[in-house]
């Protein structure tokens, strides 16, 4: 149980961590249209960029669970501004990268650092510690759906700055505006953790990754989580180009993308919201189920820009509107002690997917000409997310005379 007093105002939590989760969610929902200025400037392969992206995703999860653990012991803090100082280093790192190898690093596990410690398992954790949890559910949410809203503003703002500046000054500029970061992790400054002294726990780490990592419901949300990474990281960063190779202008993909983002902050809102409200399996269910539907009429009707856009929305309402439910329900079975740690290893799995869905759509596209397989690979996963996420328990997790708040 913490002993710290809850003094940030909600307003404060929400505006300054939704501000920083739109910069850096934002900044990363456009990747994608670099893959081809890049690699037609290197000469290199689709799968190079995509093994990039890819790693970027993998590092992520990997450091997220290190940045949630930092988080919880020292506060989210010293964690956001660590978090932006490595993301300007790596998009900066990612302009100026030659070699494929360099690029990996950079890209790749610069850029994966960096949004461990700039994105959701961070400032849920400060959503966890400092808001009620009446309100809980819906204030990640709203959370989210800032993140959502980055996706929206920031991706046409990404395609202007690649054609107006070219592709490396564009990173470059970039890499500037994430140091915006650091003075709004200011206002997450959580009393409690001053000085480097953390909160008293009923629990130490081990034993409450122990107690989770036994416990059933946990390792189903994991499994669940991990279909969300691989559909919408292979959709994020292949659209793009699957629209291009089929003919359609960029211009259709940035306008998807852009979609996506703006119907995301109505999907995780309402998820956030029907949170307090109903069971928050079924409603993890009923995304990914979904999901399966909306890709398997995407593929299944003649593509047009207005097909395109159609998916994009219903795809947005759905796309991470996952991650409310998710980690409201992490927080309400295992408490808010170590809630960002708990978030990072769930969000690990999510990356794992991620890893798998960028890079399988990179490898399959170059050694068969098509995306096809990796399209029905993702239809096949929503199905299976959506059938187990049904059976999780969301009741607090009974820990005889011991139980934290």
């Amino acid at each position: 149980m913490t002993t710290h007093n809850k003094s940030l105002s909600m307003a404060q939590v929400l505006i300054c961590g939704a501000a920083i989760v739109t910069l850096s969610m934002g900044v990363r929902h456009g990747f994608g249209l670099w893959l081809q200025p890049i690699t037609q400037a290197q000469n290199w392969t689709r799968e190079t960029f995509a093994f990039a992206i890819a790693i970027q995703n993998l590092a992520w999860g990997v450091f997220g669970v290190f940045a949630g653990m930092a988080s919880d012991r020292f506060g989210a803090f010293r964690v956001l501004v660590l978090g932006s100082l490595l993301y300007a280093a790596g998009l900066a790192g990612m302009a100026l990268s030659t070699t494929p190898l360099s690029f990996t690093l950079t890209a790749g596990v610069l850029l994966g650092a960096a949004q461990a410690g700039t994105t959701y398992a961070v400032v849920y954790g400060v959503i966890g510690r400092q808001i009620d949890p009446a309100k809980r559910s819906w204030a990640m949410g709203v959370a989210a759906a800032a993140g959502s809203f980055g996706q929206f503003l920031m991706v046409p703002v990404e395609g202007f700055l690649i054609s107006s500046l070219g592709w490396k000054e564009a990173l470059l500029a970039l890499s500037l505006f994430v140091l915006l970061i650091s003075p709004l992790a200011i206002g997450l400054r959580e009393p409690g953790f001053s000085g480097g002294a953390a909160p008293v726990r009923d629990q130490s780490i081990l034993q409450a990754l122990k107690e989770a990592f036994k416990y059933p419901s946990f390792q189903l949300l994991m499994a669940g989580y991990f279909v969300c990474g691989f559909q919408v990281v292979f959709i994020g960063v292949h659209m793009p180009s699957y629209l291009k190779d089929k003919g359609l202008s960029p211009m259709v993909a940035s306008y998807a993308l852009a979609l996506i983002g703006l119907f995301n902050v109505f999907g995780t809102y309402i998820a956030g919201s029907l949170g307090q409200r109903l069971a928050k399996r079924k409603i993890l269910a009923f995304i990914y189920l979904a999901r399966a539907v909306a890709i398997a009429v995407f593929l299944v009707v003649p593509l047009s820009p207005l097909s395109v856009y159609v998916f994009a929305s219903v795809m947005g309402l759905l796309w991470l509107s996952t991650v409310p439910p998710t980690n409201a329900t992490v927080a309400q079975i295992f408490g808010v002690a170590h809630l960002s740690m708990l978030g990072g290893f769930v969000f690990f799995s999510h990356q794992i997917g991620s890893f798998m869905g960028v890079w399988l759509g990179g490898y399959l596209y170059d050694r068969t000409g098509s995306y096809d397989i990796v399209w029905y690979i993702a239809i096949a996963l929503g199905i299976f997310a959506a059938l187990v996420n049904l059976p999780v328990k969301e009741a607090p997790i009974y820990r005889g005379a011991a139980q934290s708040a």
